[in-house]
This record gives C-alpha cells, structure tokens and sequence, in this order.
C-alpha cells in the first residue's frame, strides 16, 4: 500500500511538473522553471520508490495514464483546451489500459503468454468489450 502512496505522489508531481513546463514558457520564467525541475524531481525519486515492490509495467502504466489524464484535463479546465467526443474516449481508453493491466497476470507457460486473471463478475472485460463497441457506433453515426 506505502508504494501506491509514493506512485500518487509521484504521478502529482509529474501531473504538477507538467502544468509549470506550459506556465514557464520555454524556461523564460523563472519560478515555474524552478517548480518543472522541483516537480520532475519529486516524480521521478518517487516512483523509484513505488518500483521496489510494483511491477515495472503496472507501475508506469498507471504513472504515464493517469498522468496523461490528468494533463489532458487541467489543459481543458485551466487552459481551455478544446474538449471532443474524441479527447474523452482518449482518455477513457488509457483508463481503461491501466485497468486491464492491472486485471492480468502473466503466467510462464511460454514466451511471452499471458493470460487474464478470472474475476468473476469482477471481470473488466465485458465493460471494455461494450465501450469499444458503443464507441465504434457512435463513431460509424458521425460519418
């Protein structure tokens, strides 16, 4: 649990980072230059510390997703960014990675075999499956 901590931690000072990287204007401001190499730094000791006990794709999954979900809605929200049926089913779509990756195991039966782990109705799979298909609905409607 102290790990998923440290990879939160880690995920809002890159989410941070990031939204300084935009405000310093090419580094020509000084304190949110300052706040991108404090924010970066905090981000990247932190999720070493998540790593000592999170699988590496698991842990950058969700660092890189949620990160980038998070970036994409502070572009909207404080920078108004336009927003799109497109954009949102981005981001529900990474969202939805993090979560298969983190249903599934691998098991070594051979190179590179994977399979999900049974859920029961826990199972993300028939969610995603009914996403994806509304998805390619909606988007065959707009043509």
């Amino acid at each position: 649990m102290k790990s998923y901590i440290f990879l939160a931690i880690s995920i809002i000072g890159e989410v941070f980072a990031t939204a300084m990287l935009k405000m310093s204007e090419g580094f020509t401001n000084l304190l949110p230059s300052l706040a991108v190499i404090i924010g970066y730094g905090l981000s990247f000791y932190f999720i070493s510390l998540a790593l000592k006990t999170i699988p590496l794709s698991l842990a950058y999954a969700i660092w890189s997703g949620v990160g980038t979900a998070l970036t994409a809605l502070i572009g909207i929200f404080i920078w108004d960014e336009l927003f799109s049926t497109l954009k949102l089913a981005g981001i529900l779509l990474i969202i939805g990675g993090v979560v298969l990756l983190n249903f599934s195991r691998c098991k070594r039966k051979g190179k590179g075999t994977c399979k999900l782990r049974d859920n029961g109705p826990y199972s993300p799979l028939p969610l995603l499956s009914y996403f994806f298909l509304s998805l390619q609905k909606y988007c065959s409607n707009d043509n």
